[in-house]
């Protein structure tokens, strides 16, 4: 009868489901994962947002669709979307698909847990514990606590957060009555996400001082004793500091070394932000970058950046179990985490590592230094910006005009116009993504990020030809 729901039976789609999901699962192989990391495809096809919403049908009706309906749904939003994982995709600061750490996160979205607790979860319960106590060893550090984080942004509020805790216990019972006025330390280059949390915790944003940078985009440590110097005779109490590991635009080192010393002797929390650079940790070769970071108290890194590992995948790790005793560090992790519902984001990292061990992983990580020094030789038709000793190459494209009229009064302002001009000429071309952006007195200048083991030397000639046929008329 209509109107009356059927209680004494089983959902009457299930069938229907699982013949879509499989019809589905070919369109995603077939157009994402197929035509998606083919350099002849097109990283995106674009529309802009009224002609795309016309396309997609977006409105959610009274009643449901047909098969055929729906998965042309699925082949729209494949077709319409920008394919991360085209091997011309520089864009971010993650790229490329590892079809291991891929199936890891198929698989944790079929399980459809939540990481709380060992009843639950009792495979990620133990997992998320190992692959927590392997990123701490690479930090150096025997034992320690950590978690897994919907991303560095939160990774990074949970250290300043921490750190509040051991600053000022009475804050958890008492609230910010029971605390002085706080300084936290960061540089010029840090990432935005520590004004966030600032803001977030009551802190307050003007209690963030910055720090200032030389010219590789490094925090300058004789700026940092000043500042913490300016923060003191304004009655701020200084307890934390960060210190950056690979900037997300020059992909600059913050010398932890010497904030670490600075750190002791004032007492503070030293937490470094590498969810871009921790990779480097994996690399005997480039882990000389990242010296000094076992000093920390904690440590951001973001697994789904360098190694691929897919979104989100970003730990926060502490050198100390004893910094925090509000929460029991047995089996059950739902009290460490701020959410209560937590997803599982330690299956993709973990069947990745145990495909290619660590030393693929390090192989993986010295294969894109080799790419971006590579790239960086090719860029002589164009001025080199302000590259940092990472894997981000930012440059200017000099077009034709304006060669060898760098004296001229309106130069910068002109060159400025370029990046903006062949950005979205590139994007309407679909061949390859990548960003560009304004920095510290610098005009508009390229920052192409090398990621994807799946690149070659061919991608990086490519890419110039491409940059320089882009806006050879300009």
């Amino acid at each position: 009868m209509n109107g009356h729901v059927h209680l004494e039976e089983s959902d009457m789609y299930e069938s229907d489901g699982k013949l879509f999901l499989t019809e589905a699962f070919n369109v995603i192989m077939e157009e994402i994962l197929h035509k998606g990391t083919d350099s002849e495809e097109k990283v995106c096809e674009w529309k802009d947002p009224d002609q795309l919403r016309a396309l997609l049908d977006l409105d959610l009706r009274e009643h449901g669709e047909s098969h055929k309906q729906l998965l042309q749904r699925v082949r729209d939003v494949a077709r319409y979307s920008v394919k991360t994982c085209h091997p011309r995709f520089f864009n971010q600061l993650f790229a490329g698909v590892d079809y291991h750490a891929l199936t890891g996160r198929l698989l944790t979205e079929t399980l459809n847990t939540s990481q709380y607790t060992y009843e639950v979860a009792p495979v990620f319960v133990l997992m998320e514990e190992e692959v927590l106590c392997k990123l701490r060893s690479l930090v150096g550090w025997s034992e320690g606590d950590g978690i897994f984080c919907p991303g560095g942004s939160m990774s990074n509020m949970y250290a300043m957060n921490v750190a509040r805790y051991w600053a000022f216990p009475q804050v958890k019972t008492q609230g910010l009555w029971a605390t002085p006025r706080m300084a936290i330390f960061t540089s010029q280059q840090g990432h935005y996400s520590m004004k966030k949390a600032a803001a977030f915790l009551g802190i307050g944003t003007d209690n963030v001082f910055i720090v200032q940078v030389d010219e590789s985009g490094s925090m300058r440590p004789e700026d940092l004793e000043a500042k913490i110097v300016q923060a003191k005779s304004q009655d701020a109490v200084p307890f934390f500091v960060n210190a950056t590991a690979g900037t997300t635009v020059q992909g600059a080192f913050d010398p932890l070394n010497r904030i670490a010393d600075i750190s002791e002797r004032n007492g503070m929390w030293m937490h470094v932000d590498a969810a871009w650079g921790g990779s480097v940790l994996f690399s005997k070769k480039h882990k000389h970058l990242v010296a000094g970071i076992e000093r920390a108290n904690s440590v951001t890194w973001n697994p789904h950046k360098m190694l691929l590992a897919g979104l989100q995948c970003s730990v926060v790790l502490f050198r100390d179990t004893t910094q925090d005793k509000f929460y029991d560090t047995s089996l059950d992790t739902g009290d460490k985490s701020i959410q209560c519902g937590r997803k599982v984001d330690c299956l993709k990292l973990w069947l990745m590592w145990k495909a290619i061990g660590t030393h693929g992983l390090s192989e993986r990580v010295e294969k894109a230094f080799a790419l971006a020094r590579y790239l960086m030789h090719l860029l002589d038709v164009v001025v080199q910006c302000c590259t940092g000793p990472f894997v981000n190459v930012c440059f200017w494209f000099i077009p034709p005009s304006l060669r060898r009229k760098e004296n001229s009064a309106d130069y910068q302002e002109s060159l400025s116009k370029v990046a903006p001009v062949i950005k979205e000429r590139m994007i309407k071309r679909g061949t390859m993504m990548v960003g560009y952006q304004p920095m510290d007195g610098h005009v508009n200048f390229f920052r192409m990020v090398v990621v994807s083991p799946q690149l070659t030397t061919k991608d990086m000639d490519f890419f110039l030809d491409e940059i320089e046929d882009l806006g050879k008329d300009l």
